[in-house]
C-alpha cells in the first residue's frame, strides 16, 4: 500500500529489469491486467495498482469527482517509489490513458515511453460537443436518478452516435466497453462494486478533460487503437490525437478491451514498441 494525499493505493509489482507501469481505466483494478503483466514480466518490473476509490485503493472521506490531474499524481508518487532515479515506460487503457498522457506531459522526467491505448479524448473528435453534452447527462442521470440511469444515458449515447455513423455500437457491460476474459468471481464481484464511483464520479470530470497536446511536445508517445475497435469513439478518438501530435498510429489486436481478450498478441506488439523506444 501507498499512501497519497487522500487515499491509499494497492500495487503489485512482478519482474524483472526496467519498470513498466500498467495504468487501468473504467472499473478494472489490477487483476485485469495480470495475463499481460505475466507476459511482460520476463523483461521489465510490471507494476500495476488500483486506482484511488477502486477495488483495494479507499479513498479517506467520501468519494467526490475525481480529477485527471490527481490520478496522474498519483501514477507520479507511485514511480517514485518503485522506479527511484529512473524513467519507466507507462501503458495506459481508456481512462487510463489518459492519465498515462497528463503524467508524462507533467513528469516527462519520470517517463521514457508513454503508450496510450484508446483514450477517449472525445473533445478531439468533430462532434466534441455531443461527447460534452452526454457527460453532463450522466452526471445530472446520476445524481438524479443513481448509477444504473446513468448507464442507460451513456449507452444510449454510444449506441446513437454508432447508428449515426453507420458503425457498430461499442459492447458495453458491467465491466465497461470492449472484451475481456472474464475474471474469476470474487473478482468481478469487486470491479462490479467500483461501477457507481466510474460512471458517477469518474465518467463525467474525465470526459471534460483536454489533453494539451503542447506539453506533449517532447514526451515519445505511441498511440494504439485495436484492430476491431479503431472505427468506435475511442478509437476515432486516438487516431485524432496521433494526428493532433503528428505520430503514426499502431494497431493491437482485438477491441478495446484486447489488453485481456487478445493477451498473447497484445503483449507481442506492447513489447514491440517499448523496444523500439528504449
Amino acid at each position: 500500500m501507498l499512501v497519497v494525499p487522500g487515499a491509499e493505493l494497492y500495487y503489485e509489482a512482478r519482474g524483472a529489469g526496467p519498470v513498466l507501469l500498467l495504468v487501468c481505466g473504467g472499473v478494472y483494478d489490477a487483476e485485469a491486467y495480470a495475463p499481460l503483466a505475466d507476459r511482460l514480466a520476463e523483461r521489465y518490473t510490471v507494476v500495476t495498482y488500483d486506482r484511488r476509490g477502486n477495488s483495494r485503493s479507499p479513498l479517506d472521506g467520501e468519494p467526490s469527482p475525481q480529477e485527471i490531474a490527481v490520478h496522474a499524481d498519483d501514477a507520479r508518487r507511485l514511480l517514485e517509489v518503485v522506479s527511484p532515479g529512473e524513467r519507466a515506460a507507462v501503458f495506459g487503457n481508456s481512462s487510463g490513458a489518459i492519465i498515462a498522457l497528463e503524467l508524462a506531459a507533467r513528469w516527462p522526467e519520470l517517463v521514457g515511453t508513454v503508450v496510450a491505448h484508446e483514450p477517449p479524448l472525445f473533445h478531439l473528435l468533430p462532434d466534441s460537443a455531443y461527447w460534452d453534452t452526454l457527460m453532463e447527462d450522466v452526471e445530472k442521470k446520476f445524481q438524479a436518478e443513481g448509477p444504473w440511469a446513468a448507464l442507460e444515458v451513456f449507452n444510449a449515447a454510444f449506441a446513437a452516435a454508432a447508428e449515426q455513423s453507420a458503425e457498430p455500437a461499442v459492447e458495453e457491460s458491467e465491466l465497461g466497453p470492449g472484451s475481456i476474459i472474464e475474471p474469476d468471481a470474487e473478482v468481478q464481484a469487486r470491479m462490479q462494486q467500483n461501477f457507481g464511483f466510474f460512471i458517477g464520479y469518474e465518467v463525467p470530470s474525465f470526459g471534460r478533460y483536454r489533453v494539451d497536446l503542447a506539453a506533449l511536445g517532447g514526451v515519445q508517445v505511441v498511440v494504439g487503437v485495436g484492430e476491431q475497435s479503431a472505427e468506435e469513439p475511442p478509437g476515432r478518438a486516438a487516431v485524432a490525437l496521433a494526428d493532433g501530435l503528428g505520430v503514426g498510429v499502431t494497431v493491437f489486436p482485438g477491441d478495446h478491451g484486447g489488453f485481456g481478450s487478445a493477451v498473447d498478441g497484445f503483449a507481442e506488439v506492447l513489447g514491440g514498441v517499448l523496444r523500439e523506444g528504449a
